[in-house]
């Protein structure tokens, strides 16, 4: 386990949160839910089949197990469901409908205030977990946009912080423009301090350093480290730059000997999402690095996404980083 993650623990544990888990039917969500409880990290809410979930073999004492099926406070989410979207033509029995949908149920336990945060994808795609979260939750007041972080902790490693680093956005935005990758930045640079507890340092990740190469993916970049900048002036951000040159120190000095961020960043953002989700994959596993996420930025309160190809020890953490999330 990381020290990023020991302090990670160390913190839910000291300000307890409840998070939903609205995969109750799936192992991982349960072996990963036996683990929380037993380190006292969240109070926990389970949602699926409640004879299914006791019969599982599982210690979850202490947790809530709500049977979606017989749920007794459906109606009053319902109804509340339907105040939130009726502007947007949904009716009354839509809305009771959609509480037979884990993830909206899940949705509206956070929004009732019955539960601080979700995590859920294990077994359900990104579109499927994020849709009722903006649809209910909405983006968080300042928010732009809705983005996605890996915090990547690399074993045996003196770059980024002690080998920590945020990567983004590695999970949602397609091809983001250069207003959007500006957003995405900043965003991620208060994740970066909010989780990790040290000074952001933010590169433009491009192919090309300082006008090494001239094209239209090299001007996106210049063009969102300079509305990033006007829009967060005190950060430590500079672009574009190639990734060596954004962390190895001294590559940095020699390709961009004027920058402020070359070869001391921590929180790289990558232009678009090939880059982004091949980046934190070859990471992970050609660095055997510990990746946490995605890990999403700009809800109203913290939903967050797993990789269907996550196992438990994955959502153990990712719980973690969400109570994180909900004290802030």
């Amino acid at each position: 386990m990381s020290a990023f993650l020991d302090s990670i623990i160390a913190r839910a544990k000291a300000e307890k949160q409840t998070i939903v888990l609205p995969e109750g039917d799936d192992p991982r969500t349960l072996q990963a839910a036996e683990k929380i409880l037993a380190d006292d990290i969240a109070n926990l809410v389970i949602l699926g089949d409640a004879k299914a979930i006791s019969d599982s073999g599982y210690n979850l004492e202490g947790a809530e197990i709500v049977d979606v099926a017989t749920f007794a406070g459906k109606q009053e989410l319902a109804d509340q469901l339907y105040e939130i979207r009726k502007a947007k033509g949904m009716t009354p029995e839509q809305a009771l409908e959609l509480m037979d949908n884990v993830l909206y149920l899940g949705v509206m336990f956070v929004k009732s205030g019955r539960a601080n945060g979700m995590v859920a994808g294990a077994c359900h795609s990104t579109g499927d977990v994020l849709r009722p979260s903006l649809q209910i939750l909405k983006t968080a007041p300042g928010a732009k946009l809705v983005s996605s972080f890996f915090v990547m902790c690399v074993p045996d490693c003196d770059l980024g912080a002690n080998g920590t680093f945020v990567f983004s956005d590695c999970g949602l935005e397609v091809q983001p423009d250069a207003e959007r990758l500006a957003n995405i930045a900043v965003s991620s640079a208060a994740s970066f301090e909010r989780l990790v507890g040290e000074e952001p340092i933010v590169a433009m990740l491009s192919h090309s350093s300082y006008g090494s190469a001239n094209n239209d993916d090299t001007a996106k970049v210049v063009e969102a480290t300079r509305i990033a900048k006007e829009l967060a002036p005190e950060l430590s951000l500079d672009g574009e730059l190639q990734l060596d040159a954004a962390i190895v120190p001294e590559v940095g000095a020699s390709k961009a000997p004027d920058s402020p961020v070359a070869g001391r960043a921590n929180v790289l953002v990558f232009p678009d999402l090939d880059a982004g989700n091949i980046g934190y994959k070859l990471v992970q596993r050609l660095a055997k690095a510990e990746a946490y996420g995605p890990v999403t930025q700009g809800i109203a309160a913290p939903v967050n996404d797993l990789s269907r190809g996550c196992n438990a020890d994955d959502i153990y953490g990712v719980v973690a980083i969400t109570c994180v999330q909900a004290q802030a």
